[in-house]
């Protein structure tokens, strides 16, 4: 069984997050560059392609399990974000990197609810 990912709400939010971290990493630390800067952009890349990978999967279980890595991932970002944040390693912060750390928090959460829901019915 094949899912359209384009559909689902959490893959359009992760999806467009990327974008986001980029733009908002590209203001760390230069020292930070192979360091912080690399594991956000990894683990903001991560949701968006482990929705897709889920989507593609036969069973109900596997969609669920690369799910549930794309919420370990979005909340690896999210608090990455706010590690980068308090330890001051940002050069500039524009505006809108609070409301990117905001909407992480709502990837975290829609996920979640996602993954209960089709839990619900694979048990």
């Amino acid at each position: 069984m094949s899912r359209n990912h384009e559909r689902l709400k959490v893959f359009g939010l992760a999806d467009a997050l990327v974008v986001d971290v980029y733009r908002e990493t590209a203001g760390l630390l230069a020292e930070e560059r192979y360091g912080l800067q690399s594991q956000i952009r990894r683990a903001a890349v991560s949701v968006p392609t482990n929705i897709v990978e889920g989507c593609s999967r036969e069973s109900q279980r596997d969609y669920v399990h690369f799910l549930r890595m794309a919420l370990g991932s979005a909340s690896e970002v999210h608090y990455l974000l706010g590690l980068a944040r308090r330890l001051d390693v940002l050069v500039s912060v524009s505006p809108e990197y609070e409301g990117v750390t905001a909407r992480y928090g709502e990837l975290v959460r829609s996920l979640q609810s996602l993954i209960d829901v089709i839990m619900k019915d694979v048990d």
